[in-house]
C-alpha cells in the first residue's frame, strides 16, 4: 500500500514511540493517526473522524489545537499514557517539500513539567529501582523541583522494604528492567493499581559511573556517598538518563544527588502507615483527618512537600531531633517574630517550581514577577531572622541583585503569553522604547495626514479609521464621492460610503505591522535573556528554597505547639522507657475538640514493657493505642506532642496490625492477612521497636484464638522484647500478667450504674473481667426486641459454659498450658476432654429444650435415665 509523503514521515517517527501516543504537529493542530487516535478519541472525549491518507483505505483521526494541548496532554499522562510531542522544527514557508518534523519531548507521569498541573502540595516522582551484589538499590527524581535521591535497602525474598519504600515515596512512575520486573510482577502490577502509578520497562543502560560523573562534572562519586555502591549507581543513572531522554529540548533542574542512609530514619511498613493515617484518612485517601493534616499549618507548597517527607521519615539521631525542637522553641518563644514570619512566608510562591520552570523554558512574566515577590520576602525574613542563622549561608547581594533586575525590567501587568509583548518595562531597553515611541505617536500623525486630506480634497467629513481586516484606510460617504482624487485606491464598497487607501497611508500601517512584531520578537529575547541571568542564580536560589521550606514547617510546628497544646517531649538516648503524661490523640482531638477528648497516660519500661490492654469496643482502645504510636512520631519528626509531659526513648520501627478485612483480590482470608502481618511483625521488630497489636486472633474459632495471641505474646515478650500494646477481647490473656515479669494489664474503665454502662474512656491498671458487646449494641441502636433476646442468650451460653468448666475440670485459661492436666503431647487425653465437653453441651441443650413444665414424673425418670447412659458412655 502506497503512503503519501506526509503518512510516510509520520510513519517513519512513529517506529520509534511505538509506546507513546504521537502528537503529530500539522499547523494549528497536534494530530493523531491510527490507534493513538483511537485510543485519544476515548479517554478525552475527541470525535473521531479519518482522512484519506493511504491508498484504498481511510485512516482514524483525531486533533487538538496546539494552543490548548497541554490540559489534553495532561489528562493523557493523568491516565499512565506516554505522549510524544512531534514538532515543526522549521518554518513551513521555506520548507522545500515536507516540513521537517521532530519529537523534541516525551511527557511520561514522572517527567511532566506542565506544574500548573501537577498537587502542588505533593512531588511527581519517577523513581528507578536496580538489584546488584545482594542489594537494591532506589532512585528518585522530582524533575520540577530538581529534587535527586538515592538509596540502598537489602534484598529480601518478599522485597517487603523496597515495598515499604514505594508507599513512602508514592512515585508516579517506576522504571525496571524487564528481568527484574518479572522477579516482582504480581506486587507492581498491584502497586501499581492501587496508587495510580505507571510502570516502564527499560531495554537499555547506560555506564553508571561514567555517565553520572560526566553529566555532574566530578571525578568521582564519593563526593555523593555512593562509591562503589553498584545498585544505587545504576538507579539513579537509570533514572536519570531517561529523564533527560524524555526531556530532549530541556535542560534538568537536577544539581546533585543526595543519598539517604535508610538506617537514619525509623522504619513504618505500608500497613502502619495506613493504620496510623499519617498523610492519609483510609476512607476519602485524602489529607483531612490524617497527621499530616493537623501538623500542616505550612504557608507554602514547599514546605507541605517537606513536612510529608519528615512525618514517612523519623529520625532515629537524638541530636538532629533536639536541632528541631531548639528551632520551634525559638519560635514559640518570639511570638512577634513567629507572627512577622507567616506574614512573609504567605508571599512565598513555590520557588523549587518557578526554579524549574525557568530551567526548562517554560516560564511567563507573571512567574518572574511571583519570583521577584518571594526574594522580596524572602530578604524581608533574612532581615528578621539577622540575629540566627537560619540563613548563614545565603549571600543576600545576589538575591537583591535578581530582585532588582526583574523589578527594572518586567512589567507588573505581564501577560501569561511571552509571544506577543507587553512584558518588558519602558526604560529598560532604548531599541525597543523607540519602537514604542513610533507606535505610540501614531495618533498624532494619523490626525495630521487626515487634515491633510481634508484640506486637499475639500471632504469635510472623511475620516481615517481602522479594522483587522482591512487594516487602515479613509472613508468616504457617497454625496462625497465625486470629490475623490484619482491617487486613491478602492478598497471596500459599503451602503453609504466607500473605503480608499493612499500610498503614504499604506507605508504607515506597514511601519506600525512591523512595529509590533518588531516588539514582540525584541521583547521575548529580551525576556529570555533576563531568564537566562536568573538562571545563572540556580545553586543560591535552590539553597534559599531549601531554607524556607525547612523555616515553613518549624514555625508550623511552633504554631500548632501553642494552638494544641503540645509539649517538648525529652528525648532519651540509650533508655526504653515511653512514657506519657495526659497524652491525647493528636487527630481525633481535633476533630471532636479538645474539651471532650479524655487524656490517658503510658509508661512503658523495663517490667512494664508489655501492656495486655482489656475492654469493650467503641471504649477507646485502638484510639489509646495509635495515640501512642503517633506521640512517638511526632516526638521523632521534631514536632511537639499532644500531652502533659512526655520522656521517649527512639523507636527504630513501628509495627501494627489493626482490623481486619478480608484481601478479596488475592483471595486471602481475614485470618489469613492477620497472620501474615503479624508474622511480618514478628520477622522485623527489635528490641527497641513498637509494636500495636489489636484483636490479634479474632479471625479464628475462640480456642484457636486465644491460644494464637497468648503465643505471640509469649513470643514477643521472651524473644523480640519490645515495647508492645496488645488490645485483646479475649480476657483469659490478662492472666499473663501473673506468669511473666514484663507484662501488665490495663484496661478502659466502665462505670455500671442502674443496669446503664457508661465506657469513661480512662485507661487504669488491671484486667477486665467481663464484656460489654450487648452494651454496645445498644449504643449503636440496635433495636430494643434484639438486645433483650441477645441477654437471655447471653445468660444461657454463661451458665453452660460454667457447667461444662465445672464438668471437666478445665477452663479456656488452661490453654495457655498449664490446667488441663496433661502435657501438650497427651493427645489422648487431650482428646477425651473435648469429647466430654462437646457431650455435655449435648445434654445441656437438651435439657433446655425439655418442658419441665407439662411433664410427668415417669417421663422425667426415663429422661433423667438416657441423660445418665449418655454420660456413662463417655466414661
Amino acid at each position: 500500500m502506497a503512503s503519501t509523503p506526509l503518512m510516510k514521515q509520520y510513519n517513519e517517527i512513529k517506529k520509534d514511540y511505538e509506546d507513546s501516543i504521537l502528537f503529530f504537529r500539522l499547523g494549528d493542530f497536534y494530530e493523531m493517526f491510527f490507534e493513538d487516535a483511537v485510543k485519544a478519541s476515548k479517554e478525552l472525549g475527541l470525535t473521531l473522524t479519518s482522512r484519506n491518507k493511504e491508498k484504498d483505505a481511510n485512516v482514524p483521526l483525531a486533533g487538538v489545537p496546539y494552543h490548548s494541548a497541554s490540559s489534553y496532554i495532561t489528562k493523557l499522562v493523568s491516565k499512565g499514557y506516554k505522549v510524544a510531542i512531534c514538532e515543526q522544527v522549521e518554518d513551513p514557508k521555506s520548507a522545500k517539500g515536507i516540513v521537517k518534523r521532530e519529537v523534541v519531548k516525551v511527557v511520561t507521569p514522572g517527567t511532566v513539567v506542565d506544574v500548573d498541573s501537577l498537587d502542588s502540595k505533593s512531588n511527581n516522582y519517577l523513581l528507578s529501582i536496580r538489584e546488584a551484589d545482594g542489594k537494591i538499590g532506589i532512585a528518585y527524581i522530582d524533575i520540577t523541583t530538581g529534587e535527586f535521591k538515592v538509596t540502598e535497602i537489602e534484598k529480601e525474598k518478599d522485597y517487603s522494604k523496597l515495598f515499604n519504600e514505594l508507599n513512602k515515596i508514592e512515585p508516579k512512575e517506576i522504571l525496571l528492567l524487564d528481568s527484574f520486573y518479572e522477579d516482582v510482577r504480581e506486587q507492581i502490577d498491584d502497586y501499581v493499581q492501587k496508587n495510580q502509578a505507571s510502570v516502564s520497562i527499560v531495554g537499555k543502560t547506560r555506564d553508571g559511573n561514567k555517565f553520572l560523573m560526566d553529566y555532574f562534572g566530578v571525578i568521582s562519586l564519593e563526593s555523593y556517598g555512593i562509591k562503589d555502591k553498584k545498585a544505587v549507581i545504576g538507579a539513579a543513572a537509570m533514572a536519570l538518563d531517561y529523564a533527560q531522554t524524555m526531556q530532549l529540548e530541556n535542560e534538568l533542574t537536577v544539581e546533585k544527588i543526595e543519598f539517604l542512609n535508610t538506617s537514619n530514619y525509623a522504619e513504618i511498613n505500608s500497613i502502619t502507615r495506613k493504620n496510623l493515617e499519617l498523610t492519609k484518612n483510609q476512607r476519602e485517601k485524602t489529607v483531612y483527618g490524617s497527621l499530616l493534616w493537623v501538623l500542616d499549618r505550612c504557608k507554602t507548597s514547599m514546605g507541605t512537600r517537606l513536612l510529608k517527607r519528615y512525618i514517612n521519615n523519623p529520625l532515629l539521631n537524638v541530636k538532629e531531633i533536639e536541632k528541631r525542637q531548639k528551632d520551634v522553641q525559638y519560635f514559640i518563644d518570639n511570638i512577634l517574630i513567629r507572627e512577622d514570619l507567616k506574614e512573609k512566608l504567605d508571599n512565598v510562591y513555590d520557588l523549587e517550581r518557578l526554579l524549574g520552570k525557568i530551567i526548562f523554558g517554560n516560564e511567563n512574566g507573571k512567574d518572574l514577577l511571583a519570583l521577584k515577590n518571594t526574594l522580596k520576602s524572602s530578604i524581608e525574613i533574612m532581615n528578621i531572622l539577622k540575629e540566627t542563622n537560619f540563613f548563614e549561608e545565603i549571600n543576600v547581594k545576589k538575591l537583591y541583585d535578581v530582585y532588582v533586575l526583574i523589578d527594572e525590567s518586567i512589567d507588573e501587568d505581564a501577560p501569561f503569553t511571552v509571544r506577543e509583548g507587553g512584558m518588558i518595562k519602558r526604560g529598560y531597553n532604548q531599541e525597543l522604547d523607540e519602537i514604542h515611541q513610533i507606535m505610540n505617536s501614531g495618533k498624532d500623525f494619523l490626525l495630521k495626514i487626515e487634515q491633510r486630506e481634508k484640506e486637499a480634497t475639500g471632504i469635510k467629513n472623511m475620516k481615517i479609521k481602522y479594522n483587522k481586516v482591512f487594516g487602515y484606510f479613509i472613508e468616504v460617504t457617497k454625496s462625497n464621492l465625486d470629490l475623490v482624487p484619482e491617487t486613491y485606491t478602492r478598497k471596500q464598497t459599503l451602503a453609504n460610503a466607500e473605503r480608499f487607501i493612499t500610498p503614504e497611508l499604506k507605508k504607515y500601517e506597514d511601519t506600525i505591522i512591523n512595529s509590533k512584531a518588531k516588539i514582540s520578537d525584541l521583547e521575548y529575547y529580551l525576556f529570555k535573556e533576563i531568564s537566562a541571568q536568573v538562571k545563572d542564580e540556580r545553586n543560591i536560589l535552590t539553597n534559599l528554597a531549601e531554607k524556607l521550606a525547612y523555616l515553613d514547617v518549624i514555625v508550623s510546628f511552633a504554631t500548632i505547639a501553642i494552638e494544641n497544646d503540645y509539649v517538648k517531649p525529652e528525648m532519651l538516648e540509650n533508655s526504653d522507657i515511653l512514657e506519657i503524661v495526659e497524652g491525647r490523640h493528636p487527630v481525633v482531638e481535633k476533630l471532636i475538640g479538645r474539651s471532650d477528648f479524655i487524656a490517658n497516660s503510658t509508661k512503658l519500661k523495663e517490667k512494664e514493657r508489655f501492656v495486655v490492654l482489656t475492654g469493650p469496643n467503641m471504649s477507646g482502645k485502638s484510639t489509646y493505642m495509635k495515640q501512642v504510636a503517633l506521640i512517638s512520631i511526632m516526638a521523632q519528626v521534631g514536632s511537639y506532642v499532644p500531652a502533659k509531659e512526655a520522656k521517649l526513648s527512639i523507636v527504630d520501627k513501628y509495627l501494627t496490625r489493626i482490623g481486619a478485612s478480608d484481601d478479596i483480590l488475592s483471595g486471602q482470608s481475614t485470618f489469613m492477612v492477620e497472620m501474615s502481618e503479624v508474622s511480618n511483625i514478628l520477622n522485623n521488630a527489635t528490641e527497641k521497636s513498637l509494636i500495636i497489636l489489636d484483636e490479634v486472633g479474632r479471625g479464628t474459632s475462640t480456642f484457636d484464638g486465644v491460644s494464637i495471641a497468648t503465643a505471640i505474646s509469649i513470643y514477643i515478650h521472651n524473644e523480640i522484647k519490645a515495647k508492645t500494646i496488645f488490645a485483646t477481647h479475649y480476657h483469659e490473656l490478662t492472666d499473663l500478667e501473673n506468669k511473666f515479669d514484663d507484662i501488665v494489664n490495663y484496661r478502659i474503665e466502665v462505670n455500671e450504674k442502674d443496669g446503664k454502662v457508661i465506657f469513661l474512656r480512662n485507661i487504669v491498671k488491671g484486667g477486665a473481667d467481663k464484656s460489654y458487646g450487648i452494651e454496645v449494641a445498644k449504643l449503636a441502636g440496635l433495636p430494643k426486641e434484639i438486645l433483650k433476646e441477645s441477654k437471655k442468650i447471653l445468660k444461657r451460653l454463661e451458665q453452660k459454659k460454667e457447667l461444662i468448666e465445672k464438668t471437666v475440670n478445665v477452663h479456656q485459661l488452661s490453654l495457655f498450658g498449664e490446667n488441663l492436666g496433661f502435657d501438650d503431647d497427651e493427645d489422648e487425653k487431650k482428646k477425651e476432654a473435648d469429647e466430654k465437653m462437646e457431650v455435655m453441651s449435648d445434654i445441656i441443650d437438651e435439657i433446655e429444650e425439655k418442658d419441665i413444665n407439662n411433664i410427668t414424673p415417669m417421663e422425667a425418670l426415663k429422661f433423667l435415665s438416657e441423660l445418665k447412659a449418655k454420660l456413662e458412655e463417655k466414661k
